[in-house]
Formats: structure tokens, C-alpha cells, sequence
């Protein structure tokens, strides 16, 4: 069991089971087995973007099947998971917003699959990681729809898998603070930039 992450050897390659066996107090999340450890808390204008984003979403889906969590909250991706085992599985992310509608995928310790829309918000440790890492792990694992959020900028890119399993930019340039833009993921549902940046 490890109870101290200095304990872990950062050129190894780890497996979800591996993870499940980890005891201490840092957030880590696995990328194709490579450990990345999470930003030192998170900076009040992220705080406040990611507690507007939950707001809005939590309000359409109050009468909705579909559930939304924030970091941290495990979610253990490639699918497809029957094929995998936790000693097979290399990816355990923990994104600052899912939103999850197949609620079979929903666990005591998270989400097992594909969230249908992630929304990341980026800072300075983990820019490269969400704008690479991350965007190739969610587009492989199937996550519908997956937000870049700015805050310095405050500017949002909104991408779409399309029917070959690559993303697309909703638009070219990105969304403004003071624009409303569409959720692919559901109808009539707008975000207010104006409101999350404000």
C-alpha cells in the first residue's frame, strides 16, 4: 500500500488498480498510466467560474435524468470498460465538471465511462495537459461535448464529436464573456458567459 506519493516512481507506468491502492493525501489523476498531480488548490476566479457553471447546469437538469459533479470526482476512462480490468485500465481523470446522462455509469468511487460533457477550466499548471492530454483522452473515450474555459481571457472553446469520433470546434474563434452558448448535448439550454465570468 502506498501512504506517501514520494513512495511512487514518476517514470513508471501505473493501472487503475494501482490507484485504488494509493493512501495518501495528494490528488493525482492517470493518464494512459503516467501520473500527473493536480494543481495546489484552485484560485477564487476558478472557484467562482466553476461554481457558476455548476449553478446553470444544476438548474436545467433539475427535472432531467442526467446528474453533474466537480472535482474531484474520479472518472475512469477508455471505454470500452467490459473489455478492461482495473489492472488494464491506465486512465483516471478528475475533471472540474461532469456531466453524466447514462447513470449506469455511476459508482461509489465515480464515473465508470464516458461523461457526456466535460468542462475544464484552465490555469497555469494544467494548460498543456487539458488543451493535449486531455482532449485525446475524452475524444477516444467518446465524451460528447468538451469545454475550454479561459479564465485570464475569459473565452470559452466548445467542441463536438462528430459521427467519426473527432472533435470539431463549435465555431472557429472562441465565445466571448457576455455571449450565451448553445449545450450540444441537450436542446433549448444555453450557458450565460455573461454570468460565469461576471
Amino acid at each position: 500500500m502506498i501512504t506517501d506519493i514520494n513512495q511512487l516512481d514518476f517514470s513508471k507506468r501505473y493501472t487503475y488498480a494501482d490507484y485504488l491502492t494509493w493512501q495518501f493525501d495528494e490528488m493525482v489523476e492517470l493518464i494512459r498510466g503516467k501520473i500527473y498531480k493536480m494543481s495546489p488548490a484552485p484560485k477564487e476566479s476558478h472557484q467562482n467560474i466553476s461554481g457558476e457553471f455548476f449553478y446553470q447546469i444544476k438548474h436545467f437538469l433539475k427535472k432531467k435524468k442526467c446528474k453533474i459533479y466537480h472535482a474531484p470526482f474520479d472518472v475512469v476512462l477508455p471505454l470500452p470498460l467490459k473489455k478492461q480490468t482495473p489492472d488494464k485500465i491506465d486512465t483516471v481523470v478528475q475533471p472540474d465538471i461532469s456531466v453524466i446522462c447514462d447513470l449506469s455509469k455511476i459508482t461509489e468511487k465515480g464515473c465508470t465511462g464516458a461523461p457526456d460533457w466535460i468542462i475544464e477550466i484552465l490555469s497555469k499548471g494544467t494548460i498543456n495537459k487539458d488543451l493535449n492530454e486531455k482532449f485525446e483522452i475524452y475524444q477516444h473515450a467518446g465524451v460528447k461535448e468538451y469545454w475550454i474555459v479561459h479564465p485570464t481571457d475569459q473565452t470559452v472553446l466548445v467542441y463536438h464529436l462528430d459521427e467519426n469520433g473527432k472533435y470539431q470546434l463549435q465555431r472557429q474563434k472562441p465565445f466571448l464573456s457576455g455571449e450565451k452558448v448553445s449545450v450540444g448535448v441537450f436542446e433549448n439550454f444555453e450557458i450565460d458567459l455573461k454570468e460565469v465570468f461576471g
